[in-house]
C-alpha cells in the first residue's frame, strides 16, 4: 500500500454519561482498554485505545464526560477535557437510540462549536436495544442538532453491527500520514496505570452510589517474585471516609476478597504470569477537594 494513502489521526467520543462511549472504544480496540461501569464518570484520563488498520491507524482519547464541576477533581476533568478536545482530527458526538434527544444532549452538541479544527461526527448508539422506528427518530434528532456533521451513523458497538462502517468513516476524515504507534500497541498507558484502573472498577463494581467518586487506587509495587512464577502487586484503596472503607471491605473482608478476585482476573492476562495482590483500604479524608492530595493521586 502506498504510504501516501494511508490515515493516522486522534478521535474522541463526547455525549452525555451511560451513551456507551467506553464500551464503542473497547468494542473497537478488541481489548479492554477504557474502563467500564454503570456509573457516570468513572474514565478519569485520557487513554488511548489505538486500532490499526492496513489503511490506517486511529488513536481513540478517551475523555472524561463533560459534566458541571461541582469539586476540584471535576474541574481538573473538565480542564482535561478542554485539552482533548483541542488536540484531536475527530469528535464524534454519541447519543443513545433508546432515548430521545434531550437538553444534555443539546448542550454537549453546541458546545462542539468550540472546536473547529475537528470534524464532527454523530453516531447513534444501542441500536441493538432499540425498535427501527426509534432508530430512524432518533437519526433524524441528532441529525438536525448540528449543520456540520460529517457523517451520522447508527450502531451498536455491543452486537458488533456497524463497526466497521464507523472505522471507515472516521479513518476517511483523518489527515494522511504514517502511523504514529508500532503495531500491536494497543494503549500507550503505563502498566501500572492499567492494573490501578482494573482495580478500580473491581471496587466500583456493585457497590451502592456513594463511592464512585471518592475511591482512588495507587499502585505502589509490581515486581516479580523471587525464585517463583508469580508476580507481586501492592495496591492501596483510597477512599475519603471510614464509612466507605467498611463498605469496600465488606463483613469479615469478604467483599475486599471479591474486589482482589475480580481484579487479579484482569491483571494475570496483563502482566503475562499468576498474580498476588496484596489490597490496602486506606481513608484520606476529602481528597478531591484538596490540591496536594489530587496532585499526588496523579490529578
Amino acid at each position: 500500500m502506498h504510504m501516501t494513502d494511508i490515515r493516522c489521526g486522534f478521535v474522541t467520543f463526547v455525549g452525555r454519561p451511560n451513551v456507551g462511549k467506553s464500551t464503542l472504544t473497547n468494542a473497537l480496540v478488541g481489548e479492554k482498554v477504557a474502563i467500564i461501569s454503570e456509573k457516570p464518570q468513572t474514565t478519569r484520563r485520557a487513554i488511548r485505545g489505538i486500532l490499526n488498520r492496513p489503511d490506517g491507524q486511529l488513536i481513540i482519547v478517551d475523555t472524561p464526560g463533560i459534566h458541571r464541576p461541582r469539586t476540584l477533581l471535576g474541574q481538573r476533568l473538565n480542564d482535561l477535557v478542554e485539552q482533548v478536545l483541542g488536540d484531536v482530527d475527530v469528535i464524534a458526538f454519541c447519543a443513545p437510540a433508546t432515548e430521545k434527544v434531550g437538553p444534555g444532549d443539546r448542550r454537549i452538541a453546541a458546545s462542539l462549536d468550540g472546536y473547529r479544527r475537528a470534524k464532527k461526527v454523530a453516531i447513534v448508539t444501542k441500536t441493538d436495544a432499540a425498535s427501527r422506528d426509534q432508530i430512524t427518530e432518533r437519526l433524524l434528532e441528532v441529525d438536525a442538532l448540528r449543520e456540520d456533521w460529517d457523517a451520522v451513523i447508527p450502531l451498536s458497538a455491543q452486537s458488533g453491527q456497524q463497526l466497521d462502517v464507523v472505522v471507515d468513516e472516521l479513518l476517511k476524515l483523518m489527515p494522511r500520514g504514517p502511523a504514529l504507534y508500532p503495531d500491536g500497541v494497543v494503549t500507550d498507558e503505563s502498566v501500572p496505570d492499567r492494573v490501578a484502573e482494573m482495580i478500580r472498577e473491581a471496587a466500583l463494581a456493585g457497590v451502592r452510589d456513594e463511592l464512585p467518586h471518592s475511591i482512588a487506587v495507587v499502585v505502589q509495587e509490581i515486581a516479580p517474585r523471587e525464585g517463583s512464577e508469580l508476580t507481586d502487586v501492592f495496591a492501596d484503596i483510597i477512599v475519603e471516609r471510614d464509612s466507605q472503607k467498611a463498605i469496600i471491605i465488606g463483613h469479615k473482608g469478604s467483599r475486599l476478597k471479591e474486589v482482589g478476585a475480580r481484579a487479579r482476573a484482569q491483571i494475570e492476562p496483563l502482566v503475562g504470569s499468576r498474580v498476588y495482590l496484596s489490597l490496602h483500604v486506606r481513608v484520606a479524608k476529602e481528597w478531591q477537594r484538596d490540591p496536594k492530595q489530587l496532585g499526588r493521586l496523579g490529578f
